[in-house]
């Protein structure tokens, strides 16, 4: 197994883990969504408190926030979620991808998935920046616009190879485009216990 190959299986499995952590707790809404709006605001700059951050787990699945002591995996689960997600947008070899379904999954359930996350995403990135974003770079202005219209995609996609290299496509310029929005709102990490020259 290529590098690759056992890095897309290690995003095939953590999707089904949302998957199946939304099954468990019988959520409404779709697992993309609430990983598009974790990234949306931590790519904006935003940090979020555990207790704020299982509050949005809980208003977006739909659950009371009762969930989150009735059930002893929901904010284990969710809490490593967000250090995951914080930890690949941080990362300097650009392995931060969206949550979403692999290629066994039909085509309109991926596009599915791909416009959940973008949804949840500029949701997250207008929750955290606000009017600021509309000072933000004209790159990323455009890439927000893009955005908005990808959001509006209709699933009903036929399934042929030219629709699936267009959603590969989108999803690229999605991923990339989160990682731009990432190091325009964040401050570089500064690197641990530099030793300093003498």
């Amino acid at each position: 197994m290529s590098d690759t190959d056992s890095t897309g299986a290690a995003r095939a499995a953590e999707f089904e883990r949302w998957a199946n952590v939304y099954t468990t707790h019988k959520a409404f809404s779709h697992p993309s969504e609430l990983h598009g709006a974790l990234c949306g605001r931590l790519a904006a700059g935003s940090r979020i408190q555990e207790d704020e951050w299982l509050a949005m787990v809980c208003e977006q699945m739909g659950l009371g926030i009762q969930a989150v002591e009735e059930s002893g995996d929901l904010a284990p689960f969710m809490n490593g979620a967000y250090q995951a997600a914080l930890a690949q947008l941080q990362s300097s070899d650009l392995s931060f991808h969206p949550l979403l379904p692999d290629d066994d999954y039909a085509i309109d359930q991926r596009l599915e998935a791909l416009v959940a996350w973008v949804r949840g995403f500029l949701e997250g990135m207008a929750l955290a920046a606000g009017a600021s974003l509309g000072q933000a770079p004209e790159e990323i202005r455009e890439l927000i616009e893009d955005m908005v219209a990808i959001s509006q995609l209709s699933e009903d996609e036929e399934s042929d190879e030219e629709s699936e290299q267009q959603l590969l496509e989108i999803t690229e310029y999605i991923r990339l485009g989160a990682l731009a929005v990432f190091t325009e709102f964040n401050e570089p990490e500064k690197p641990a216990n530099t030793p300093t020259l003498h």
